[in-house]
Order: C-alpha cells, then structure tokens, then sequence
C-alpha cells in the first residue's frame, strides 16, 4: 500500500493528484523550484522539498534530486504527472532502484514508446494503420506539405509544417535545434501533413494482469501551435464501426508494449475518416479530466490502484453518459502570436455551478512567472448532451473573473461559440482559418467598452467620494467644480483602443454626458440604464488598472494621465522584448552595421516553454544589437534597433555636415 506520495511535478497536475490522494488517505509531498516557493501545490501538500533553482533544467527536470527529495521526506512511491520526467525511462527505473513504487507504466514500455519512429516500427507490427514516412533527403514536391516531428517528444516542439521543397532544408535545421534543445535529442523525422485532419485519441488503463480497456475516445482538434485548446469526450461524428477500429487498435499498441497504468493512443482521423496512429503519451494527459466525467472514473486512482498491484474492478469499463468539454485558460495573447503573459493574478473566480469543474495551480494572489506552461486552469463542463455541455462552459468562462495578465478566455468563449465548432466541423486547421474573426478588432460604434469606462469612473468617483479627509475632493492643484464636467481616460486591455468617460456631478448624483441614467454608484460596483437596458459592472481596481466585469464580457482598463509624459518616447525602429525570458540566439552573422530586409528573424525569445522569433519591422540597417544566446530580458527591454534606409541616409546626411561644418565652430 503507497502511505506518502511525491508528486514530481507543479502546480494544476500536482493539485488534482494531491485532491485524490487525500480521498484515498494518502499523505502527500510537493517538490518546488525557487520560483515556486509559494505556489498553491506547496501550500496544499502536507510536505514539500526545495530543488534549488528556478530553470526547470535545475529542478524538476532534475530525477537525481526529486529521488533524493522522496527518500528525504519519507514518501514510498512516486507519481510524475504530466510533462517534466513523466515519459522519461532513465527516472522511472531510478525511482524503482531507490526501493520507491513508481506509478505509472514500466520503464521499458515508456522507452520503447518514447522515440516516435520506434513506436511506429512497433505499431506496424502489431498492426495499427500508420502514415508512410518520408525520407527528407529524398522528397520531392510530390511529396508535399510535410509535417516535421521531434522524435524524442512532443507538445509542438520541432514541429513544422513545410509546403515548399526548397524550405526543406532550412526548416529541418530548425526543427533539429529545437528539439535538441527541448528534449536532449535532435532527431527529427517526416511524414505527409494531412490536411484539415482531426486528432481524435482513445484513453487506456491496463493492469498488471493482463486487463486493459479502452475508455472512449477524445477529440483533441483545436490546437495552436500543434497544442491542444479545447477537448471533449467522446470525439463527435464517430460511427460505431471506426470507434471500434480506434478503441482496438489502441488496446493492441498497449498490449504490444505490456503496458500499465493509464496512456493515451493518439490518431489523426484524415477528412475521408481513415485513421493513422500518430503516438502513444505513456502518461495521464492533461484532458483526462473528461474522459473522468464521462465514465464517472477517478483516473489518478485507477493509476495508484494499479501501481500497487491491483487489478482493474471489473472486465469492461462501465458504461459511458452524457458529453464533456475542456478549454485550456492560458496566461497569453491570442492576438498577438500567442504571447504568453506574466504578473500578478489578482483575481481568480470562476464560478462553481452543478457540471463544473476547476482544475488549477493558481488562485488569488498568486504571481504568474516566466518560467513555466501558461496554462492557469483547465475548465471543464459535463451535460447530458454536447449542446448543453458546450453551453454551459462558454457561459462559465464568460462568468469568470480574472484579473490580471492577458489570458485567452475571450478566445475560447468564441471558439465554443463558433458556427464549425457547434456543428462539430472540427480539424487541426480550425484557428488558422478562424483566428482573425475570434480575435476581432474593436468595432468603433460598439457601446459596451465606453459603458465599462464610465462605469470605472463612476466606481472611481464614488471611492473617492469615500476617502477620508476634510474639504472638497481634488485632483492635483485642480479643484472639481460640480458645474463643470468631469473626464478620465482610459485604455483598453490588450487592444490599445481609448475611451473618455465625461459627466457632472450634481445635488441628485453623477450625470453622464453621453445620456446614460446612473442607478447606482459604489465603488466595486455601478448600475447604468441606457437605451432601456440595465447593465451591472462589477469594478476592482488595482494600481492604475480598472478590472471591469459585466454579464457578457470582461474589460481591463488602465487609467490615462490628463497630461501625455514627454519623456515618453521609444526610438524608432526600437525592438523591444514582448514578455519576459531567455534570449537563446540570434541571426548567423547578426552584427551591427549588418542589412537586414523586413520581416527577417533576428532573435529567438524562449519564455514559458515557447520560442517566439522577434522580426526586422523594416528593411535596413541594424544600427544596435544588445540581445546575447542567454541574456534574460524583462517586457520593453531594448534587443536591438533597426532603422531603415531613408532614416540611414538622413543620419550619415547630418553626420557628413557636422564633420565638414566642424572647421567653421
């Protein structure tokens, strides 16, 4: 029987492990980094070990320490979760050498599954359907697109999409370094891109007697970046004959590796319905959650049941009801290539209804940092049918309050509520056809940003109604005079658009200059009638920022000075970091002085498990360079400056003038 249980991972996966734990009466211990000393696993496990450092290479990537940190606190088993050292073979067998209960599928199952092109010369022989691969140095445009794939790994890293021969080369090369760099391997393999494929998976759980089943199926086809966004169970559109094709040829690749525990057998479903296997996760995945709801299982402790030698209770699996829906809430910018977002998170709500589910690392407080996933919660929704499932978790995610960084909730609302996806039109292609109409620009005559910021003017005027402090309210050296109108500008989050907020104060309360009739007036909280229709706008503030929340939408907003700073100014052709993290190279050759052509890639940007390339804006001279492979940067600051060839010119114009005009002084 496993006592005390290491969990060798963060924060949402370390969480939900540590919830069934203490179900089960298990007690538990976290491990943490520097940078997670005070994250919500550590508070919730009754134990936790330091692994000094904050680069995951430092600490949870670290097998020597985190075996070390179990037999230190007194734990007798080890589960991985997901990510970090959970496929990895090497620390599998060392937590077994340490006399610790590993939980999760032999060693050997997880190496011979660990390199994709092994896997698919053992699914061959076990006879699951399989894409031909590609000899890269012999394609030709016959060939083509082609899809470039780290074998050591996955989530997107080394994965690239080629559709022109003569991109091959170059591609390949960067597909290399960055698995190389991801995973400590940089073989890379190809195989034919399936156009407007679905990526439809089936979840297994055997035991160590022989017993496997197969739980369903998962569709998983809403991705950015080769990186799931929304899944749901069971995979829509799928006839009894092909999910029993997926559900047998999944229980064949388990039982050709002898499997235990929980996997996942992942396939793409080409558009005539023919399925390929692309590769077995030999961990929990992280949308197992739906897989639970449907099957009404406790996933994690099927794993600790098996892991302790049990056998799974019953034969078959139980039987299946209703329909689940996962969305991803990420800490990133949708609109601007999925930049991901740091700081502090000072509100995080949402709401806990009958079919909800919560699965997070972070709550209230909490601080967001540059060194790990984005993800801040997994969001999941169960219903008796997919309409009312798909229903009930866009309206949650609308409901919810979160208040700070930029996160993609306004996207997956969208997303959930798009005509292709209501209608089960799913495919991996789904955001490159769709991204621009879910990431709108603000339409100019829509009301609803300017009623969010007069009702963040309204909240601020009555808190400041509310300070203590004796005589009139002022601002700065300006008196309010109750006859004249009052303004405050704001900008919006993350779009940049300004709205004005004007009104006068009179005996009976403010009186907006826009016509709107102020019902109430507090400072968390204002009510607004216009055109007939009551709104309720539910404000926090937190240093120049007004949080705004409404029943259909969400608004940051930050507070503009009446005065533009003119010291505010950035040097044109600046190239500034867009979030924080690691430079890990820049351009062959890349020197001041050089010529570059617009949109080139200068520097690569590593932060929260991305790689982000920073572009040339012009064509021109690169007349500053202060990005280093290593360098960690902060938001803004300065990597390099690129100024363009009129800009050059009129610069050696003035500098010729001063040297010849210099005789003359």
């Amino acid at each position: 029987m496993i006592s005390t249980l290491l969990v060798a991972n963060r924060g949402e996966i370390a969480c939900r492990i540590f919830r069934t734990c203490r179900e089960l009466g298990i007690t538990t211990v976290a491990v943490y980094s520097d940078a997670d000393a005070d994250a919500l696993h550590v508070r919730e496990a009754d134990t936790a070990a330091r692994l000094p450092g904050a680069a995951p290479a430092d600490t949870y990537l670290r097998g020597d320490l985190v075996v070390r940190a179990a037999l230190a606190a007194g734990a007798d088993a080890v589960h991985p979760g997901y990510g970090f050292l959970s496929e990895n073979a090497g620390f599998a067998r060392a937590v077994q050498d340490a006399g610790l209960l590993w939980v999760g599928p032999p060693a050997k199952a997880i190496e011979l599954m660990a390199s994709k092109t092994r896997a698919k010369g053992l699914m061959a022989a076990a006879g699951v359907p399989l894409l031909a691969p590609v000899d890269p140095e012999r394609a030709t445009a016959d060939d083509l697109p082609l899809l470039l794939k780290a074998a050591a790994g996955g989530g997107g890293r080394g994965m690239r999409i080629v559709r022109e021969l003569a991109e091959l080369p170059a591609e390949l090369t960067a597909a290399s370094a960055e698995a190389a760099a991801a995973f400590g391997d940089g073989e890379v393999f190809a195989e034919p891109y399936v156009e407007r494929g679905r990526h439809v998976e089936v979840q297994v759980m055997a035991d160590g007697h022989g017993g496997v089943w197969a739980l369903g199926t998962r569709d998983c086809s809403l991705q950015r970046r080769h990186q799931k966004v929304i899944e749901e169970a069971p995979a829509p559109g799928l006839d009894d004959a092909l999910q029993g094709r997926l559900h047998d040829a999944a229980v064949a690749a388990a039982r050709a590796v002898g499997y235990q525990g929980a996997g996942t057998v992942e396939f793409l479903l080409a558009a005539d319905g023919r399925p390929y296997f692309l590769e077995m996760n030999t961990r929990l995945q992280v949308e197992h959650p739906v897989t639970e709801a449907v099957f009404g299982l406790d996933l994690v402790a099927l794993q600790l049941r098996v892991a302790e030698g049990e056998p799974l209770p019953t034969t078959a699996p139980p039987a299946p009801h209703g329909h689940a829906v996962e969305a991803r809430l990420y800490a990133e910018d949708p609109a601007r290539d999925w930049q991901p977002q740091t700081g502090a998170l000072h509100t995080f709500h949402v709401p806990d209804e009958p079919g909800l589910r919560l699965d997070t690392g972070y709550t209230d407080g909490d601080t967001i940092g540059v060194h790990y996933d984005p993800m801040l919660a997994k969001v999941v929704a169960h219903a008796p049918t997919r309409t009312e499932a798909v229903r009930l978790l866009a309206r949650a995610l609308e409901r919810a309050r979160i208040h700070g960084p930029v996160t993609n909730r306004e996207l997956l609302v969208r997303s959930l509520r798009h005509p292709d996806f209501l209608a089960a039109r799913l495919d991996t292609g789904f955001y490159d056809r769709h991204l621009d109409a879910l990431t709108p620009a603000p339409v100019p005559d829509d009301p609803e940003p300017r009623l969010a910021a007069l009702a963040a003017a309204l909240a601020d005027a009555a808190a400041r109604q509310q300070a203590p402090g004796p005589g009139p309210a002022r601002f700065g050296a300006w008196r309010n005079i109750s006859s004249q109108p009052r303004t405050k500008r704001y900008r919006a989050e993350p779009d940049g658009t300004e709205h004005e907020a004007a009104y006068r104060t009179t005996r009976t309360g403010p009186v907006p200059e826009t016509g709107e009739r102020v019902v109430a007036a507090r400072p968390g909280r204002v009510t607004l009638e216009a055109d007939g229709i009551t709104r309720h706008y539910g404000i926090a503030v937190h240093g120049d920022k007004a949080y705004v929340d409404t029943a259909t939408g969400s608004y940051t907003l930050t507070a503009l000075p009446r005065f533009t700073d003119p010291t505010d100014r950035t040097e044109p052709g600046s190239l500034l970091a867009p979030m924080p993290g690691t430079v890990v190279r820049v351009a062959d050759g890349l020197a001041e002085g050089a010529a570059v052509t617009a949109g080139q890639p200068l520097i690569w940007l590593e932060a929260m498990k991305m790689e982000h390339r920073i572009l040339a804006p012009a064509s021109g001279t690169l007349t500053a360079l202060h990005a280093a492979p290593g360098l960690q940067v902060e938001v803004g600051t300065l990597l390099a400056v690129v100024q363009d060839a009129q800009t050059v010119a009129q610069d050696a114009q003035i500098v010729v003038q001063d040297v010849q005009e210099e005789p003359k002084r």
